[in-house]
């Protein structure tokens, strides 16, 4: 099982530098992985917000081998061949250590309503479905051509392909019980799962998780890995309770813990004194 950080990059953490140095401090205390949320407004107005790309190209110039990349990136309020050429030139940059984490982007109200675009999850999953298939085209370094019902793509060349062979990995998000999220992640590289349980603590458990695997599990036809991404919160200074709540995840499927950090749940000091004090230890 691997172990990452996921930081809200916004309010107190919305300077790129700081973000970078707060990823080389993952990296030495021995995370296998970073990852930045992608927000235009957030839920919350007036409050600064940094834009990933950016954050994601200071932390590849600050690491030399963390995992780095969007959790997750908002791909129906752009156009994928923009963003074919941003995770090319940013997986080169970190010498192929990119990962995409992809889904429709939320707060709908706030990131799409708000800028004249349409918040409907349909078309945005729509959009989203297209979008990953012209990716993965442009990332061939192959000449490619897209007829689509929302994207249309003369025939074209990009390159240079990325590093990472035979692509970028992608692991797509998505709300249980919907469906088409998880359908759309058992064709790719791993899924992202999130669990609304309200007031109703505590959200996503390791039997709702279990569920899921299956699900998906259900669905894929390919033989090559696939991750199952579980983010929460551990105690700080409670290695036992720690490792129970990460061997009952890994126990159902999960192979990656992400660790969520942000302005809310304590200090600067205090969120880095979470982060050097190391991933949690399995049994």
């Amino acid at each position: 099982m691997k172990f990452g950080i996921h930081i809200g990059i916004s309010q107190s953490y919305s300077d790129p530098k700081l973000i970078s140095e707060i990823a080389y401090e993952a990296e030495i205390s021995g995370w296998d992985g970073f990852f930045v949320t992608d927000s235009l407004y957030g839920s919350r107005e007036s409050v600064p917000v940094c834009d990933p790309w950016v954050a994601l190209s200071a932390i590849a110039v600050k690491t030399k081998k963390i995992k780095i990349g969007p959790m997750i990136c908002a791909i129906p309020r752009r156009r994928p061949w923009k963003l074919a050429r941003e995770t090319v030139s940013l997986d080169i940059l970190s010498e192929g250590r990119l990962i995409l984490g992809v889904g429709l982007g939320s707060p709908a109200k706030e990131d799409f309503e708000r800028f004249g675009e349409d918040p409907d999850n349909r078309k945005r999953a729509d959009k989203l479905d297209e979008s990953l298939e012209i990716l993965v085209g442009l990332w061939s370094g192959k000449p490619f051509s897209y007829n689509g019902d929302i994207f249309k793509i003369q025939q074209s060349t990009f390159l240079p392909k990325p590093i990472q062979n035979p692509r970028i990995p992608i692991w797509v998000a998505g709300e249980w019980p919907n469906k088409r999220p998880f359908r759309r992640a058992a064709i790719w590289d791993g899924v992202y799962p999130i669990y609304d349980a309200g007031n109703h603590e505590p959200g996503l458990t390791p039997e709702i998780l279990e569920t899921i695997v299956k699900d998906i599990k259900s669905r894929r036809v390919l033989g090559a890995g696939f991750d199952v991404v579980v983010e929460g919160k551990t105690p700080h200074n409670d290695k036992i309770k720690t490792t129970d709540i990460i061997d009952s995840y890994h126990a159902v499927g999960a192979t990656w813990w992400l660790e969520w950090i942000f302005p809310g749940r304590g200090t600067l000091e205090q969120n880095l004194k979470r982060i050097k004090e190391g991933p949690p230890i399995l049994k």
